[in-house]
């Protein structure tokens, strides 16, 4: 009686086994994080940024990469690749902390040590703190451990997707990694979306000290000028990316605006002394920043600005020095200051601009 329950302990234990490495196999095989490998015989299928950016910044060759924040999720690779005449890829974490994008950098430079590194630098996300990250970003796809990997293979998530994978290509599906997580299209890219999905604040009896922000500022200031000293040979070009002419309203009735460009003269002051940073002031380019008919709310802008923002870095225009970024910024906190944001909401102004634009 003993021995027959030992061997149905062992066969129990064999069988686990066994249903174990046969799970570990299809995850290993499929891959759908892109953990191991790009692979070649499907396409992948892009479900989550955070799980799947270390596979893209380590499978991926590419002299210029493209990383940021939603963004930057619309600028395509073959684009990028073309404007500046290189292999590209694109690495985007949305709504991402710097150190979650210090995470995806380590990966990136472990692999492979690209030319270009192309970094949204949102404002919004300058000038918040760490307070916000949470664990959705796993640590053992970043780190160097490979011990952990086993949290990978023998994770049930991972084993759905696997799944899901297989039967997404099965059915013709599955994206290719230049439209993976691109989001543009489909939307209606036109003012009225834009004022539409704009909350607009009430204004606020006070005005934010100007230093409110410093303090979050330098702390992620600091993760850059980690990736700059670490990496003296990758040139990076680093953008403030164009939000809309509304978000600088909601910055004036949130009483924001003298901390915001403070904010801004203290990423030029750190930044640009560095021999390998050009940096980029799209973020007060009114070409792109004043055309609502480019935006679906107040920061998120179509993938057409993504190839007016490429042709300009490819041509050094909006470029912020050492020689003139406070003429820059004084210049643009007068105009933003004495903007009139209340046209946006009277009639008599739509139908003038209706008029210039007439549908064709």
């Amino acid at each position: 009686m003993k021995r027959a329950y030992q061997n149905w302990v062992l066969g129990l234990l064999a069988g686990v086994l066994v249903l174990l490495a046969a799970c570990a196999a299809v995850v290993y095989m499929v891959d759908p994080c892109l953990y191991y490998r790009v692979p070649d015989k499907w396409h992948p299928v892009f479900f989550s940024e955070r799980y799947q950016a270390a596979g893209l910044a380590k499978n991926v060759p590419a002299d210029t990469v493209v990383m940021g924040t939603s963004m930057a999720a619309n600028y395509r690779a073959n684009e990028v690749a073309e404007t500046f005449g290189t292999t590209a890829v694109r690495v985007t974490i949305p709504d991402g902390y710097l150190s979650e994008f210090d995470k995806a950098m380590s990966v990136l430079f472990r692999s492979q040590t690209p030319e270009r590194v192309l970094f949204g630098l949102d404002l919004n996300i300058l000038v918040r703190d760490e307070s916000g990250v949470t664990t959705a970003m796993p640590d053992y796809l970043y780190n160097e451990n490979p011990l952990d990997d086993i949290k990978y293979l023998l994770n049930k998530d991972t084993l759905y997707y696997s799944g899901y994978v297989l039967m997404a290509n099965g059915w013709g599906g599955g994206e290719t990694l230049d439209e993976g997580f691109t989001w543009d299209q489909g939307i209606w890219w036109n003012h009225a979306t834009a004022l539409a999905n704009y909350n607009r604040p009430e204004p606020v009896p006070e005005t934010v000290p100007a230093d409110a922000y410093l303090q979050h500022v330098d702390e992620n200031l600091a993760v850059v000028e980690g990736w700059l000293r670490a990496h003296p040979d990758t040139e990076f070009d680093l953008f403030l990316p164009p939000y809309s002419i509304l978000f600088w309203d909601k910055t004036a009735r949130l009483g924001e605006t003298d901390a915001m460009f403070a904010a801004l003269e203290r990423t030029c002051e750190v930044l640009l002394p560095y021999e390998n940073v050009k940096l980029y002031g799209f973020l007060m380019d009114r070409e792109i920043v004043e055309n609502l008919d480019q935006y679906c709310d107040y920061v998120h802008h179509s993938g057409d600005v993504c190839g007016q923002v490429l042709a300009k870095v490819a041509a050094g225009e909006d470029r912020l020095t050492e020689e003139n970024y406070r003429e820059t910024l004084a210049n643009w906190q007068t105009f933003v200051v004495d903007y009139d944001y209340e046209k946006f909401w009277e009639e008599s102004f739509w139908i003038a601009w209706n008029a210039q634009h007439p549908i064709t």
